[in-house]
Formats: C-alpha cells, structure tokens, sequence
C-alpha cells in the first residue's frame, strides 16, 4: 500500500474553562472570532463551551505533529484572551446542571428533537480522517477496523473525573456518549445499499435528524473521500493525538491491502464487542482489555503490542513503527489524560487539581521544534 494514498487529517475538540473554577465557559463564539482575526479556523460544536479544530491534509506525522501543536498554542491563546482556558479533556470535571447550546438552526433542531441529551453533551472527541479512494473501500475498511476501535478508545481515555466525582472510568464520555441512537461501534455491513437503507430508516424514524447525525465510531465521511474514526477521546496531549492518527492510519493502509487480496474482514460479534467496549472504558490502560476477534483477555500493553505487530508493514511503510512504538511506551509509563486526571484527583479530592493537570497537559510538548517528534 502506497502511504501517499493514505494521508490523514485530525479533528480536535477541546472544552473552554473558566480560568478560576474550570467550570465550562459559554465563550465559543468569542473565542472562534478571535481565533478568525489570527487566520484560524474554528468549528462550533453542540455546547456554547466547545470549539473544535481541524488540521490540514498530511502525509508524515512529524508535519501532523507540528500543526496539532501550533493549533492547541493558537487556540489557547484566543481562549486566554475571551478570559477562558482551553482543556484537551473530553467531559468537563465539573458541570453545570445543563450545558447552553450553540445558538445555530440546527443545533436548535437537535436541542428541540433529543432533550437532555443534548444539553448533557460537552463532550470532547478526536476525529481522525483517512484517505480512500471511494465510498465502498471506506465502508469495508470500518469492517475491518470494527475489532480494533475499543483498543483505541483505551489508549486515548480521557474523562475519567465527572461532577467533581470519579467516575469508577477512564472513559465516562464514551458511556454517555453511546446514549444517542446512532453512536457506537457501527454495525458489520456488506454493502453500501446496506449500510444507506439502514441510514434512511433512523431518518425516516425521527432516531436521527439527518445522515449528517450517523454518529457510528468509524464510518464513510459525509464531507471528505476518508473513512472517519471518531472513537477516541480528546487525547491529553499532541503526541497521544499523533500516536493514534499513525496507529489509525496504519490501520487503514493494513485493511486495504488485505482487501486487495481478496480478503474480508472477520464479523466480530456485537456482545463481545460491546464487552470490549465496556472494558476499555472502564480501566482505560491501566488494566486487561478483550481481544474482540478471539475473546482473549490480556492486558492493554500486551494487545497493543498485538496491534503494532498487525500493522507493522504499513508502520514501515510510513516510516514510524520507531516513533509508534517510543510514544505507546511514553504513554504507558507517564499515564495518558484519564490516569493523569486521577492521580490528580486522588491527592486532595480536589477538582481544581485536575483543571490544572489537564491545563499543563494542553499544552505539553507545544513549544518544541515543530520537527521534532517526541522519543
């Protein structure tokens, strides 16, 4: 597989704090224009206390790396200067009773059609996008990246402190979050006549308001000729972000050659799926997680180890199977965001602890040589 033909792109979204309490800040308007004046390019997510940034199209991770940095100092910034703070953490240690929704028409609809779950949102994601070359390659390869998305969502865990409380997870975001009708593992489809007419009946049901709400963990973009991994919480740092964008594409670049072989990719079955799931959000890396295909419980370092064996041609291929398997290793032993959020956490009982945690871990790294990649 030509690593040209499998570039990536990364969406981070990240929750804005006031400086004081961290609690969420109602300041993304501000905050996009300000980022607008300074050449940024920012998204308005669900909640008025979100914004979410979009890198460009990248072909190696050192150039990936150095833009995911510059946006976190930039973002930071204009957030600064809204008297907000930005936060890589994908549910906010402490919350209001009801998050204030962004004042669009159609996140009105969304507000209006789904209650609670809409303003209970404020949850923060990374989206990580993967060239194909069409629409059917883009639905097998979610097939074949269905068994590997729990692993995902373990390495990156980052929501573990929720109402100033542990949550008893590493990933509270991924348990709310599979509240709403379409999120989730998708189902195994075996063609896109599959995977649109069930679309076209969570439409026609009133479960989805449109296709543009197919929240599935791995799907066929809407806007871009990539398949879309959205499992993952908003790592606590770049390098995390970067990790999973080149595990990911990887991933991708493994899928595709072995369907050009003529192979498809194995049906997993949903109940162990779902265990895998439930088991990464639990405990995140700092325990065992289930090995979706065969059932095996093995620790996260050990499955991790599998992954990184499973893709290693396409890591070769990239030229980062060094960088992959450094930065696993960094992040087992310095804790990624949920671990971090704990040990935080776990010191006074205090919220404020975690705020700042997560505040240094934003930025951590950001002031580097944008070449240089972390080992």
């Amino acid at each position: 597989m030509d690593a040209a033909s499998s570039t990536v792109g990364v969406e981070e979204e990240f929750l804005l704090a006031d400086p004081v309490t961290g609690a969420p800040a109602a300041k993304n308007a501000e905050v996009a224009r300000t980022a607008a004046a300074g050449g940024i390019d920012l998204q308005l997510e669900l909640t008025r206390c979100q914004v979410e940034t979009n890198t460009r199209v990248h072909s190696n991770t050192a150039d990936l790396l150095a833009e995911l940095r510059a946006l976190r100092l930039g973002v930071a910034s204009c957030a600064e200067q809204n008297g907000a703070r930005l936060l890589a953490v994908a549910i906010p240690p402490t919350v209001p009773h009801k998050f204030p929704v962004t004042d669009t028409a159609r996140y009105r609809r969304i507000a209006e059609g789904f209650g609670m779950l809409a303003h209970e949102q404020g949850l923060c994601g990374a989206h990580v996008h993967v060239a194909v070359p069409d629409r059917e390659t883009a639905l097998q390869v979610s097939n074949y990246l269905r068994p590997w998305l729990p692993l995902f969502l373990a390495l990156t865990t980052n929501s573990a402190i929720y109402r100033s409380a542990d949550s008893g997870f590493a990933s509270w975001r991924s348990i709310l979050w599979r509240r709403w009708p379409s999120a989730g593992p998708p189902p195994y489809f075996a063609s896109t006549e599959q995977y649109d007419a069930l679309v076209a009946m969570m439409v026609s049901s009133g479960s989805i308001l449109d296709e543009t709400m197919v929240y599935w963990d791995v799907r066929p973009s809407m806007n871009y000729p990539t398949v879309e991994i959205r499992v993952s919480d908003v790592p606590a740092t770049v390098e995390e972000t970067a990790l999973l964008a080149t595990l990911v594409r990887a991933t991708v670049m493994t899928a595709r050659m072995s369907l050009e072989q003529g192979h498809i990719a194995p049906q997993v079955q949903d109940e162990m799926l779902r265990a895998a799931y439930w088991k990464a959000a639990r405990t995140g890396i700092d325990g065992s997680g289930v090995h979706p295909v065969d059932g095996r419980v093995l620790p996260v370092p050990a499955l991790l180890a599998e992954l990184v064996d499973h893709v290693g041609a396409a890591l070769e291929e990239l030229g980062d199977r060094a960088f992959v398997t450094d930065a696993i290793q960094a992040v087992l032993t310095r804790g990624n965001g949920a671990r971090r959020q704990l040990d935080a956490f776990r010191r006074h009982r205090e919220v404020g602890d975690v705020v700042t945690e997560l505040t240094n871990a934003t930025l951590e790294g950001c002031h580097r040589h944008p070449a240089e990649l972390p080992s």
